[in-house]
């Protein structure tokens, strides 16, 4: 196990500065045109693929990172770049560690080098959870998928909403209802394979932000999928379920649903894109505070502007402490006491709405143009308080936890 540091060693300062001079030569760059295209920037993942830094290989070198600071480094640095560019090269993670979290070796070793592809033929891949009508509550979920005994196979029918990458994925990872009668207890999570019969996509939707990101609906209509698609398969899936009923007779011990063990794995890193564009945000106010005269002086000499420069820049430097130590305790298997995931990914994106907003009202009425890209940088930030569950779910799951009791 490795000790907890606040210290990037040098293999990991020397991969830090690729990012960040990615970031800024290639993403940063491309930044205003992608978000008024609002469409996926595939010429950026191009070059991410050329590079190395979208890739199996490269997300794997971070997620086993023994201190577990690889991957919210990477995301921070990519995030400061753009966030919405950004979530196109590493909205496939999201599915990657769903499968992850869920799935067999050889499902793992099947299914998400699929999801990206190579340099030479860029592939993505969708996480497929929220529902039109259950989106922070999993237990009104709707899709649901049936065992074809005969066939062995899996039938899957329903509606995913909010889908990054949604029906312009190669490889789609579904979370379905197995057993109603278990509530959110009763799910699965199924690998769609690439061109089955059955799935389209539904809506793409016109966002507030994140607008370089595809962003859709995912319709399933009697889509069948291979028994082996079902991840970890359909004997663990059995002795869950029989656990989960004997608990909901007797009372016993929690069990995990499959959306949740992905989204708990995942909150941390949520929580480092949040500071990448807390970050950015900063940056551009403290520049411009430090240029911008007025009565014969730069702004940053009234104390207005300089103390919130000085509160901005606490609170990201907090909020990457709390996602540093939620990310050092999963990869170190520290189990979540006080809800650490949800604390990180709380703080940090309640912090991008206030950094970002703060940099707004410090360039004035240029923040307000899309001459100066905080505009687009506080646009984007609204989503972190949204996606992956909303604050109010993390305070509720921080609360739970606290205190043990089923705080509604």
């Amino acid at each position: 196990m490795a000790e907890f540091t606040m210290e990037l060693n040098d293999e990991q300062k020397e991969v830090r500065d690729w990012l960040h001079g990615f970031a800024a030569d290639v993403i940063r760059p491309a930044a205003a045109e992608w978000d008024e295209r609002e469409e996926t920037p595939w010429p950026v993942i191009q070059e991410a693929a050329k590079v190395g830094i979208y890739s199996l290989d490269f997300y794997a070198q971070q997620y086993f990172d023994a201190t577990g600071l690889g991957i919210p480094m990477a995301m921070e640095e990519l995030f400061w770049g753009d966030a919405g560019i950004a979530l196109s090269i590493v909205g496939t993670g999201l599915a990657a560690v769903g499968v992850l979290a869920n799935g067999t070796e050889e499902q793992i070793g099947t299914w998400i080098p699929q999801m990206y592809g190579d340099a030479d033929d860029v592939k993505v891949a969708a996480f497929c959870s929220s529902e039109p009508d259950a989106g922070s509550d999993v237990s009104s979920m709707r899709t649901r998928a049936v065992y074809d005994e005969a066939k062995d196979e899996w039938v899957l029918n329903g509606t995913k909403t909010w889908a990054t990458n949604g029906g312009i994925a190669n490889v789609h990872v579904v979370v379905a209802v197995v057993d109603p009668e278990l509530g959110s207890k009763g799910h699965a999570s199924f690998i769609v394979p690439p061109n089955t019969p059955g799935l389209a996509q539904g809506q793409k939707f016109k966002k507030h932000g994140i607008r370089a990101s595809h962003t859709a609906e995912v319709i399933l209509d009697n889509v069948r999928v291979p028994g082996s698609c079902l991840l970890g398969g359909k004997e663990k899936l059995d002795e869950r379920l029989a656990r989960a009923r004997e608990r909901a007779r007797t009372g016993g011990e929690r069990v995990k649903n499959a959306a949740m063990a992905t989204f708990e794995a995942s909150r941390p890193a949520v929580g480092a894109m949040a500071v990448g564009t807390a970050r950015a945000a900063y940056e551009v106010a403290l520049d411009y505070a430090m240029t911008r005269e007025q009565f014969g002086r730069p702004i940053i000499d009234n104390q207005g502007v300089a103390f919130q420069l000085a509160d901005m820049r606490t609170q990201i430097d907090a909020a990457r402490l709390l996602v540093w130590r939620a990310s050092w305790m999963a990869v170190n298997g520290k189990p979540f006491t006080a809800a650490e995931g949800s604390m990180s990914k709380l703080f940090a994106s309640e912090t991008a709405k206030k950094v970002t907003a703060q940099a707004i009202q410090i360039l004035g009425g240029n923040g307000y143009t899309r001459e100066y890209p905080v505009e687009r940088m506080h646009r984007d930030a609204a989503i972190y308080t949204i996606f992956e569950g909303t604050s109010e779910i993390q305070r509720l799951v921080i609360a739970r936890t606290l205190s043990g009791l089923p705080i509604r």
